[in-house]
């Protein structure tokens, strides 16, 4: 399959797309900017850019009832309102200096999950951080000493989650609450690019984001590799699965790095309507 271009360059970079059903549109962040884009909610269909209070806006997912939970540089955030103004801290961080947020996710239980990584991407400098809205303001280490804690998706069945360490090029398969059960269900070798952001869909497929390979790829269930997207950009992040009954699949793309005439494309976003639907998003149940 081939992803269609959908925007011009809209950011530096994009990552940690999200279905918001609220509003029948997209969410992204800009990573590296600080801002949260909303596709399509802006004059004319441009995507509305929203800052978030810090340097890094590292993963937004929806809150049940409304608003949002936001990843950020040394902390997370909470909005009341799907607007997403005067986001309030709710946990800090526990990561030293060096350390930021960097992509995340609910898990079935409608618990918050934010990973982080070192700066300069050191080998086990990163870590992955649990927050239970019975609990505001703790935050729990599921795992410790990964590199860059990247994406994390959850099968439909909420019995085993897909967890993507980029600095290690390995994507896991987690079975059980506390993390323990982590087996290698994919690892990308070094000419296969990194995996980067993930999502699963309605049969079970993993979907991961190839960076540097201009890629994405599905693998069943069972480890096989079933499809692949091509996308006109190398640096490829994240995917996320929306719009009508979640058939459209919306990858997110970077220009970290690059030079200005170098991958023209990078820094837009792409879809593509493979054969098989996704699944709802996650909510905080906080």
């Amino acid at each position: 399959m081939r992803a269609e271009r959908l925007t011009d360059r809209i950011g530096y970079h994009l990552e940690g797309p999200v279905w918001w059903p609220r509003a029948d549109e997209y969410r992204v962040v800009d990573m590296l900017a600080g801002d949260v884009l909303r596709i399509g909610a802006g004059p004319g269909g441009a995507p509305l850019r929203i800052p978030i209070g810090s340097a890094i806006a590292a993963c937004l997912r929806p809150r049940r009832g409304g608003g949002a939970i936001i990843g950020r540089e040394r902390d997370i955030a909470l909005a009341e309102n799907d607007d997403l103004v005067d986001p309030r801290p709710l946990a800090v961080l526990p990561a030293g200096p060096g350390v930021r947020g960097n992509e995340g996710g609910y898990d079935p239980l409608g618990r918050f999950l934010l990973g982080t990584m070192a700066r300069d991407q050191r080998a086990g400098g990163g870590a992955l951080h649990r927050v239970d809205p019975a609990r505001p303001g703790a935050v729990e280490t599921v795992l410790a000493a990964v590199t860059v804690s990247n994406g994390l998706a959850w099968a439909a069945e909420g019995d085993r989650a897909y967890y993507c360490d980029s600095g290690t090029g390995v994507v896991s398969a987690i079975e059980g609450d506390d993390f323990a059960g982590r087996r290698d269900f994919v690892r990308f070798d070094d000419d296969e690019g990194v995996p980067d952001g993930c999502c699963v869909d309605a049969e079970g497929g993993v979907w991961v984001a190839a960076n540097g390979a201009g890629e994405v790829r599905r693998w069943s269930p069972e480890g096989a590799l079933t499809a692949v997207v091509e996308v006109d950009a190398r640096q490829v992040t994240a995917c996320a699965f929306g719009g009508p009954g979640l058939r459209e699949l919306l990858i997110t793309t970077s220009r970290e790095d690059l030079d200005d005439g170098d991958d023209p494309a990078a820094g837009s976003l792409f879809a593509v309507e493979p054969s098989v639907a996704g699944l709802p998003p996650l909510e905080y149940a906080g």
